[in-house]
């Protein structure tokens, strides 16, 4: 780290840096509970937990199942998560989409440049 660069700059760099993926074509932007949806779901799969529709609705803070149900038909037709059958055909799991996890990965080398000097 450059001697007159503070933590702040580098955080202020990496939302530049993600604003920019912001243009490129990609999936469609997520509303701020769609967001906060989303970082859940990738918690879970990132700790390779299985995580259902029922689960998700158990989550207060995603507010009632009507309002969660809608939110994820949104993030299913906008391409960021999948559901995917189990045993009980009348359990959904809920899985971030390949597309998802390439967006992860992209917001990732975002935050690896924004570390370097300049």
């Amino acid at each position: 780290m450059g001697k007159n660069k503070r933590p702040a700059d580098i955080y202020l760099r990496f939302l530049q840096l993600a604003e920019a993926l912001r243009g490129l074509p990609a999936l469609p932007s997520l509303d701020p509970l769609e967001d906060r949806i989303l970082a859940f779901i990738a918690r879970a799969g990132q700790e390779q937990q299985r995580l259902s529709v029922r689960d998700l609705m158990a989550q207060s803070e995603f507010g009632s199942p009507a309002m969660l149900h809608t939110r994820l038909k949104s993030m299913r037709e906008k391409g960021w998560i999948v559901l995917a059958d189990t045993e009980d055909p009348r359990r959904k799991q809920v899985e971030l989409s390949q597309a998802a996890w390439l967006h992860f990965d992209k917001l990732s080398k975002c935050l690896v440049q924004a570390t370097r000097d300049k």
